[in-house]
C-alpha cells in the first residue's frame, strides 16, 4: 500500500483545456455491450424490428456511446486517476452502427478547495452533429509514484 509521501502531486488543470477520443461504432461493439449489460433491446440487436421502428435501422446503445466520454476523462483529461462523481446527459440524435463518434471533454470549472473538476462532455458524429450533450463532475485522485498507466 503506497504511503501519502509516495504520491504524485495533482496535475494542474486549467479551465478551457480540451481532449477528445474518436471511435467508429461497430457491430461487435453493440453485441458485446448488449451481452455485458443484458440490454437486449431490439432497437439495438434486431435488424428486422429496427427496420419497422422509429429510426429505420439499428442504433447503438446510448450508454455505449457515452462510454467514450469515460475514455476521454479517464485516459486524457483529467487522465488516469479520474473518478466519476456525476454525469448529466441529453441524447440529441441516434448513433448508428458504422458512425464515427468523437467524444470531447472541456474543463469548465476547477475547484480550488478540492480536486474536483467540472467538464462539458459532448459527442459528435462524423458530420459534426452533436449526438450527446453532457456535463460531468469528476474527482482527480492522486496516483502512486510507482503506478504504471
Amino acid at each position: 500500500m503506497p504511503k501519502i509521501t509516495d504520491m504524485h502531486p495533482p496535475v494542474r488543470i486549467q479551465v478551457g483545456e480540451k481532449a477528445s477520443f474518436t471511435k467508429t461504432i461497430t457491430e461487435t461493439d453493440v453485441i458485446l455491450f448488449a451481452g455485458s449489460t443484458g440490454d437486449m433491446n431490439p432497437f439495438h440487436i434486431n435488424e428486422e424490428y429496427a427496420k419497422q421502428a422509429r429510426f429505420g435501422r439499428r442504433i447503438a446503445h446510448g450508454m455505449l456511446v457515452t462510454g467514450l466520454m469515460s475514455a476521454v476523462m479517464g485516459m486524457r483529461l483529467p487522465g488516469p486517476g479520474t473518478i466519476y462523481l456525476r454525469q448529466e446527459l441529453d441524447f440529441r440524435q441516434p448513433v448508428y452502427i458504422g458512425d464515427t463518434i468523437t467524444a470531447v471533454a472541456e474543463v469548465l470549472q476547477v475547484r480550488e478547495d478540492k480536486p474536483i473538476v467540472t467538464l462539458s462532455t459532448n459527442c459528435y458524429n462524423q458530420d459534426n452533429q452533436i449526438v450527446v450533450e453532457g456535463k460531468a463532475v469528476v474527482l482527480v485522485d492522486r496516483t502512486p509514484a510507482n503506478a504504471h498507466v
